[in-house]
Protein backbone atom coordinates (compact mmCIF):
# COMPACT_ATOMS: atom_id res chain seq x y z
CA UNK A 1 0.00 0.00 0.00
CA UNK A 2 1.29 3.47 -1.01
CA UNK A 3 1.70 6.30 1.86
CA UNK A 4 -0.30 9.49 0.61
CA UNK A 5 1.40 12.14 -1.13
CA UNK A 6 1.58 14.92 1.29
CA UNK A 7 -0.51 18.00 0.30
CA UNK A 8 1.16 20.37 -1.95
CA UNK A 9 1.83 23.74 -0.61
CA UNK A 10 -0.22 26.67 -1.64
CA UNK A 11 1.28 30.22 -2.12
CA UNK A 12 1.64 33.06 -0.03
CA UNK A 13 2.56 35.99 -2.53
CA UNK A 14 4.27 38.79 -0.45
CA UNK A 15 4.68 42.01 -2.30
CA UNK A 16 6.13 44.99 -1.67
CA UNK A 17 9.29 46.92 -1.67
CA UNK A 18 12.35 47.02 0.64
CA UNK A 19 10.98 46.50 3.74
CA UNK A 20 9.98 42.70 2.27
CA UNK A 21 12.71 42.74 0.34
CA UNK A 22 14.45 43.00 3.56
CA UNK A 23 16.90 45.88 2.03
CA UNK A 24 20.49 45.81 3.88
CA UNK A 25 19.48 42.73 5.90
CA UNK A 26 22.40 40.36 5.91
CA UNK A 27 20.47 37.34 4.68
CA UNK A 28 16.61 37.59 3.28
CA UNK A 29 16.19 34.74 5.77
CA UNK A 30 15.96 37.74 8.71
CA UNK A 31 13.42 39.76 6.02
CA UNK A 32 9.55 39.51 7.76
CA UNK A 33 8.13 36.99 5.14
CA UNK A 34 10.84 34.58 5.74
CA UNK A 35 10.26 34.64 9.50
CA UNK A 36 6.47 34.55 8.96
CA UNK A 37 7.60 30.82 7.06
CA UNK A 38 9.00 29.68 10.26
CA UNK A 39 6.03 30.06 12.01
CA UNK A 40 3.65 28.40 9.24
CA UNK A 41 6.00 25.40 9.07
CA UNK A 42 6.24 24.94 12.84
CA UNK A 43 2.72 25.33 13.08
CA UNK A 44 2.60 22.56 10.03
CA UNK A 45 0.71 24.33 7.72
CA UNK A 46 0.97 23.90 4.14
CA UNK A 47 1.89 27.40 2.71
CA UNK A 48 5.30 28.47 0.66
CA UNK A 49 5.66 32.12 1.38
CA UNK A 50 7.15 33.70 -1.64
CA UNK A 51 9.02 36.99 -1.26
CA UNK A 52 8.45 39.57 -4.25
CA UNK A 53 9.68 42.33 -2.30
CA UNK A 54 11.36 45.02 -4.55
CA UNK A 55 13.64 47.94 -3.44
CA UNK A 56 12.15 51.04 -4.49
CA UNK A 57 9.01 49.92 -5.69
CA UNK A 58 5.87 52.31 -5.95
CA UNK A 59 1.98 51.37 -6.32
CA UNK A 60 2.31 52.77 -10.08
CA UNK A 61 5.70 50.21 -10.55
CA UNK A 62 3.85 47.51 -8.78
CA UNK A 63 0.66 47.49 -10.55
CA UNK A 64 3.16 46.65 -14.00
CA UNK A 65 5.43 44.37 -12.09
CA UNK A 66 2.31 41.96 -11.08
CA UNK A 67 0.97 40.15 -13.71
CA UNK A 68 4.10 37.95 -14.44
CA UNK A 69 4.13 37.25 -10.45
CA UNK A 70 0.57 35.91 -11.01
CA UNK A 71 1.45 33.02 -13.99
CA UNK A 72 1.82 30.99 -10.07
CA UNK A 73 -1.14 30.31 -7.98
CA UNK A 74 -1.65 32.61 -5.33
CA UNK A 75 -3.39 31.00 -2.37
CA UNK A 76 -3.02 34.75 -0.19
CA UNK A 77 -1.53 37.82 -1.48
CA UNK A 78 0.01 40.26 1.20
CA UNK A 79 0.23 43.79 -0.63
CA UNK A 80 2.95 46.19 1.63
CA UNK A 81 3.20 48.82 -0.72
CA UNK A 82 2.90 52.62 -0.75
CA UNK A 83 5.56 53.78 1.55
CA UNK A 84 7.79 55.05 -1.65
CA UNK A 85 4.64 56.83 -2.99
CA UNK A 86 4.14 58.88 0.34
CA UNK A 87 7.78 59.37 0.80
CA UNK A 88 7.75 60.74 -2.71
CA UNK A 89 4.51 63.01 -2.03
CA UNK A 90 2.19 61.36 -4.68
CA UNK A 91 -0.89 62.05 -4.59
CA UNK A 92 -2.72 59.78 -2.23
CA UNK A 93 -5.83 59.22 -5.10
CA UNK A 94 -3.12 58.38 -6.97
CA UNK A 95 -1.51 55.29 -4.86
CA UNK A 96 -5.10 54.38 -4.22
CA UNK A 97 -5.91 54.11 -7.68
CA UNK A 98 -2.81 51.77 -8.25
CA UNK A 99 -3.53 49.62 -5.15
CA UNK A 100 -6.74 48.77 -5.82
CA UNK A 101 -5.71 48.39 -9.52
CA UNK A 102 -3.13 45.38 -7.96
CA UNK A 103 -5.83 43.89 -5.73
CA UNK A 104 -8.33 44.13 -9.21
CA UNK A 105 -5.59 42.14 -11.14
CA UNK A 106 -5.03 39.61 -8.31
CA UNK A 107 -8.47 38.64 -7.75
CA UNK A 108 -9.52 38.32 -11.54
CA UNK A 109 -6.56 35.96 -11.82
CA UNK A 110 -7.58 34.22 -8.51
CA UNK A 111 -11.07 34.77 -7.18
CA UNK A 112 -10.56 32.69 -4.02
CA UNK A 113 -7.60 34.00 -3.15
CA UNK A 114 -7.44 36.02 0.28
CA UNK A 115 -6.39 38.98 0.71
CA UNK A 116 -4.13 41.36 3.32
CA UNK A 117 -3.16 44.97 3.38
CA UNK A 118 -0.19 46.42 5.34
CA UNK A 119 -1.66 49.42 6.70
CA UNK A 120 1.67 52.24 5.85
CA UNK A 121 2.12 56.06 7.48
CA UNK A 122 4.29 58.83 6.56
CA UNK A 123 6.41 60.76 8.59
CA UNK A 124 4.62 64.35 10.28
CA UNK A 125 7.08 65.76 7.91
CA UNK A 126 5.00 65.53 5.25
CA UNK A 127 2.23 67.88 6.40
CA UNK A 128 -0.60 67.23 8.36
CA UNK A 129 -3.20 67.02 5.93
CA UNK A 130 -1.31 64.59 3.42
CA UNK A 131 -0.38 62.61 6.38
CA UNK A 132 -4.62 62.12 7.56
CA UNK A 133 -4.89 61.39 3.59
CA UNK A 134 -2.38 59.13 3.21
CA UNK A 135 -2.98 56.79 5.86
CA UNK A 136 -6.98 56.79 4.97
CA UNK A 137 -5.71 55.14 1.80
CA UNK A 138 -5.01 51.57 3.80
CA UNK A 139 -8.57 51.06 6.02
CA UNK A 140 -10.54 52.47 2.86
CA UNK A 141 -9.05 50.12 0.21
CA UNK A 142 -9.15 46.99 2.77
CA UNK A 143 -12.82 47.51 3.39
CA UNK A 144 -13.63 48.40 -0.11
CA UNK A 145 -11.74 45.62 -1.54
CA UNK A 146 -12.51 43.09 1.90
CA UNK A 147 -8.91 42.72 2.89
CA UNK A 148 -7.76 41.85 6.09
CA UNK A 149 -5.76 44.82 7.13
CA UNK A 150 -2.21 45.09 9.41
CA UNK A 151 -3.24 48.68 10.75
CA UNK A 152 0.52 49.57 10.39
CA UNK A 153 3.57 47.22 9.09
CA UNK A 154 6.22 49.36 10.83
CA UNK A 155 3.75 49.52 14.34
CA UNK A 156 6.60 49.41 17.21
CA UNK A 157 9.68 50.26 14.88
CA UNK A 158 9.07 53.29 13.00
CA UNK A 159 11.30 55.94 14.92
CA UNK A 160 12.90 53.16 17.05
CA UNK A 161 16.57 53.86 16.08
CA UNK A 162 17.86 50.61 18.05
CA UNK A 163 15.47 48.89 15.74
CA UNK A 164 16.39 49.88 12.81
CA UNK A 165 19.44 50.51 10.12
CA UNK A 166 21.04 53.92 9.86
CA UNK A 167 19.12 55.15 7.04
CA UNK A 168 16.29 55.15 10.20
CA UNK A 169 13.83 53.71 7.41
CA UNK A 170 15.07 50.17 7.01
CA UNK A 171 14.29 47.56 10.13
CA UNK A 172 16.93 46.02 11.69
CA UNK A 173 16.79 42.32 11.72
CA UNK A 174 15.70 42.63 14.97
CA UNK A 175 12.88 45.19 13.45
CA UNK A 176 11.81 42.33 11.19
CA UNK A 177 10.79 40.14 13.64
CA UNK A 178 8.56 42.82 15.01
CA UNK A 179 6.94 43.18 11.56
CA UNK A 180 6.99 39.07 11.19
CA UNK A 181 5.02 39.84 14.46
CA UNK A 182 2.76 42.78 13.16
CA UNK A 183 1.66 41.00 9.75
CA UNK A 184 1.30 37.35 11.16
CA UNK A 185 -1.09 38.52 14.27
CA UNK A 186 -3.32 39.18 10.98
CA UNK A 187 -2.29 36.52 9.00
CA UNK A 188 -2.98 33.70 10.79
CA UNK A 189 -6.39 34.43 10.51
CA UNK A 190 -6.83 33.95 7.20
CA UNK A 191 -4.92 30.56 7.05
Amino acid sequence: MESPQPASKQNILFFGNSLTAGLGLESQQDAFPALIQGKIDSAGLQYQCINAGLSGETSAGGKERIDWLLKDSVAIFVLELGANDGLRGIAPAATYSNLAAIVDKVKKAYPDCKLVLAGMKVPPSMGDNYFKDFEAIFPKLAKEKNMTLVPFLLDKVAGNSSLNQQDGVHPTKEGQLILAHNVWSQLKEVL
